[in-house]
């Protein structure tokens, strides 16, 4: 190897040298001094040893900005008043792509940015280092010269370790600077925005899914011992991902290209390319703990980059193969029997609906950093009826177990660290909202009739035994909607007729003679299932899918019928079939269930007293379908969520379309209308299932379009009661008449006339 002279040097003397370096800079950043001045310490330290003639330090004040925060070379007035945009200049390339820029003359640089007041205009070579974190760069490292060259890779490997030092420093608060722009981390209020999945409010301590490590020593000068560590918990590394990979559970529920994924796993864990690295690292002064972390945060900054979509797709298992083996060497991490604390609120990048249900109902609020509308675990946290929000950016960097917290799942805010006046009027909307509700409850017995008697039957809705218990508490006349897909999201492979009809048997004993309507599977677009090989499609939302995989695989709708039919016990039986989108579907689906009584009529001679087979309207197709439907069908259940967004021809799962219509639209309320109009010339009952009925302004609306039952959460439906007994349902329709008449677009200013009179409206809104 080629050092600066040009002459040949060994690896030997300049790992030394490092070490050395390292030594120096943690006795500074031990000192006494505050954070300014172990920030002065660093570059006239690093500058000396690199033999350069400048060293700065760049810090992110906020996501968009760096700051100058120490220097020896470019001019003192400068710390703390030179400010980048993040893309600015060769130092926010830098941040940007959280790669070094290493040039010999920056000027020259199409990125290059001149700023007079640092006095960098006399230096020509550049080398700059991002300071990263996981998923996050805290800064840039540069260092740079009068005299035109590039940097060695000695050089370059020597700046990305006093980065990563300065990494775990500044994440400790040990770098912090005065007050201006370094605030500690971890330790300020903080408030994120994020997408409101389900709403609610909570406050309590975060939860973190998987517990930030917390590398508090960086240095280590016995390089053989930081070896041997990093050995041992690669050994254990290895030994765990075998274990998870071979086990029967997994392999038997996996076709073979999800066990190729899964190999893909295993290789990743036993790659040589990146624990050769870490070795390197290691012996360049880096603690086994530290050098792991650099080349997590190195190799995810250039894995996000990638064009390549599927080693962007491998993202998450490299971060879950670092974090298991920081969590080795560290010894942190939660353990599966650890109990959780007092009112704990969920934070994690994404989690799956089998991880979701181990937590259960002791959660009182869930964040998630990814996540999607209509994903497993937005389904299981409206089951569990536990606010949630999505698509918080950012939040995982900066929270720590523990940490307070208020979830506002209503305006979608979430407020880490909040200040005491935050807090204390945040609690104080908690309390009123708890008021509110309960003084709703005590409605519970009461019919649910309006001013103008009109009786609308109230039901919830339910996907797990957990739901049963909020039954007869409600009020509501029994389950509307009981999701069965959810038994099929949480396995690992496709559940036994026994253990389906065990599971039926057990909800229709909770429900305790009251109705429950059972969909049949749902699955396909958002709801995928790990063991039922599917095609990527365009759009999953409108392909294969709910009834369309049953009736091309009628064997799935035959099994879960039978199941259905023992779990009833020669209890009246309730079913109905989700997407129809034509009466021809729903004639398919009806026979196949009435040829599944008959079957277990000949094998065991017990069937249900009275079998009901329903449809959910969620296609406008069926909207218009042959009166004949309507006719044969025993029942039928609007659902509102797949029919609005088809009716809109607008994505729910897209934040840019999904709040761009509503169901106070005239156009759609005049489509409800038609279906309850066409539903009673049949004498076919019809109900309405989906988030909107739970909102009273709503569900008074579509009472007054004729629909007079609705399936909805349990925490919602006394406040939907609540509103309906204060209000006239066929002014409401007078008033909805008058404005179609007038070609108004929507109903939401004129139904909130309405309601300005109606008895403690402001109530029913604050607790929606």
């Amino acid at each position: 190897m080629e050092g600066r002279s040009g002459k040949q040097t060994t690896a030997s003397a300049p790992l030394l040298s490092t070490q050395k370096l390292l030594t120096k800079l943690i006795a500074a950043l031990r000192s006494k001094g505050d954070g300014q001045y172990r920030l002065d310490r660093v570059v006239e330290i690093v500058s000396d040893a690199m033999n350069v003639d400048v060293c700065s330090i760049y810090l992110h004040v906020d996501f968009e900005t760096l700051e100058l925060c120490a220097s020896k070379g470019l001019k003192s007035s400068a710390i703390h008043k030179t400010r980048l945009k993040r893309s600015e200049g060769l130092v926010g390339q830098v941040s940007v792509t959280a790669s070094l820029v290493n040039t010999a003359r920056a000027p020259q640089e199409a990125n290059f940015s001149y700023r007079p007041e640092t006095g960098e205009e006399r230096y020509s070579s550049f080398l700059g280092v991002p300071i990263l974190r996981p998923g996050q760069t805290l800064g840039v490292l540069v260092v740079q010269t009068k005299e035109p060259r590039t940097f060695d890779r000695l050089e370059v490997t020597t700046l990305e370790v006093v980065a990563t030092v300065l990494a775990e420093m500044r994440e400790t608060g040990t770098i912090t600077g005065e007050g201006r722009a370094l605030s500690a981390p971890h330790s300020q209020p903080v408030t994120y925005q994020g997408q409101i999945a389900h709403r609610g409010l909570a406050e309590g301590q975060i939860l973190l899914h998987e517990p930030q490590v917390i590398i508090s020593r960086v240095v280590s000068e016995d390089c053989d011992r930081e070896l041997e560590r990093l050995e041992k918990a690669l050994k254990k590394l290895r030994g765990n991902v075998d274990q998870i990979l071979d086990a029967e559970h997994v392999t038997v529920a996996m076709n073979s290209e999800q066990r190729e994924v899964l190999e893909i796993y295993r290789m990743i864990a036993n790659s040589s390319g990146w624990v050769n690295r870490v070795k390197s690292d290691i012996l360049a002064g880096l603690s086994a703990e530290a050098a792991v972390e650099k080349e997590q945060s190195e190799a995810r900054a250039k894995m996000e980059a990638s064009p390549d979509a599927y080693l962007r797709d491998r993202l998450h298992d490299l971060d879950d193969l670092f974090h298991r083996l920081l969590r080795i060497l560290t010894g942190q991490g939660r353990k599966v029997d650890d109990q959780l604390p007092d009112n704990p609120i969920l934070l994690a990048r994404n989690i799956g609906p089998a991880e979701l249900l181990e937590y259960g109902r002791g959660l009182r609020g869930i964040i998630l950093e990814e996540g999607s509308i209509g994903s497993h675990a937005t389904i299981v946290a409206r089951a569990l009826a536990i606010p949630l929000m999505i698509q918080a950016k950012g939040i995982i960097a900066e929270a720590l177990d523990g940490d307070a917290v208020c979830l506002d799942c209503n305006k979608g805010l979430i407020h880490l660290r909040p200040s005491e006046s935050v807090a204390t009027a945040f609690h104080n909307r908690v309390e009123v909202t708890a008021n509110v509700t309960a003084k709703f409850s005590q409605s519970r017995d009461l019919p649910a009739i309006t001013r103008d008697g009109v009786e609308i039957s109230l039901y919830i809705n339910a996907g797990l035994l957990d739901d049963l218990p909020n039954l007869r508490p409600s009020g509501a006349k029994g389950v509307g909607l009981f999701r069965t897909e959810l038994r099929f999201l949480a396995a690992n492979k496709f559940p036994t007729r026994t253990e389906l009809a065990r599971q039926y048997s057990r909800v229709l004993d909770s429900a305790d003679g009251k109705r429950v309507v059972f969909r049949t599977i749902d699955i396909g677009s958002d709801k995928v299932v790990p063991y039922l090989k599917r095609e990527d499609e365009p759009n999953p939302a409108l392909g294969w899918r709910a009834v369309r995989i049953c009736l091309d695989k009628p064997a799935l709708l035959k099994m879960q019928m039978q199941a259905l039919i023992r779990g009833a016990k020669g209890r009246p039986l309730t079913v109905m079939f989700p997407m129809i989108a034509g009466f021809g579907e729903f004639q398919q689906a009806r026979q196949i269930a009435l040829d599944q009584v008959e079957r277990e009529r000949v094998l065991s001679g017990m069937v249900p007293e009275r079998v009901e087979i329903g449809a959910m309207l969620e296609t406008p197709s069926l909207a218009f379908t042959s009166h004949k439907f309507y006719e044969l069908a025993d029942f039928i259940s609007i659902g509102g969520n797949d029919l609005k967004q088809f009716f809109f021809a607008a994505d729910r799962q897209n934040e840019r379309v999904r709040n761009r219509y509503n169901s106070l639209y005239l156009s759609y309320l005049t489509l409800i209308k038609h279906i309850t109009a066409r539903c009673r010339a049949a004498g076919t009952p019809v109900s309405y299932c989906g988030e909107d009925a739970g909102q009273p302004q709503v569900a008074v609306c579509l009472a007054a379009m004729g629909v007079h039952a609705f399936s909805i959460r349990s925490a919602s439906l006394g406040k939907v009661k609540y509103l309906l007994r204060q209000v006239c349902l066929k002014d409401i329709a007078e008033d909805i008449d008058q404005a179609q008449e007038a070609g108004v677009v929507s109903f939401e200013a004129g139904i909130e006339r309405v309601l300005a009179n109606v008895r403690e409206y402001d109530e029913v809104v604050a607790a929606t």
